[in-house]
């Protein structure tokens, strides 16, 4: 099983918002964001809260658990 942030990116794309505004917004780097672009990419819960926190959204919002290939 992996974490898939598919979600997180549909999410920035429906409200208008840049990787780097989140980046901003949520405190955390651009490599951060970046990293969680791929596939099984491991970041931790603290993350995973401020970008909720930023985008006053869950974790069921930005992250799903897949199976890995």
């Amino acid at each position: 099983m992996a974490a898939s942030y598919k979600k997180l990116f549909k999410l920035l794309i429906d409200r208008d918002m840049k990787k780097k505004e989140l980046a901003k917004k949520a405190d955390i780097s651009i490599a951060t964001i970046t990293k969680m672009g791929k596939d099984g990419a491991v970041v931790s819960s603290d993350v995973l809260v401020k970008i909720c926190t930023a985008l006053e959204c869950t974790m069921d919002d930005i992250v799903e658990i897949v199976n890995e290939k």
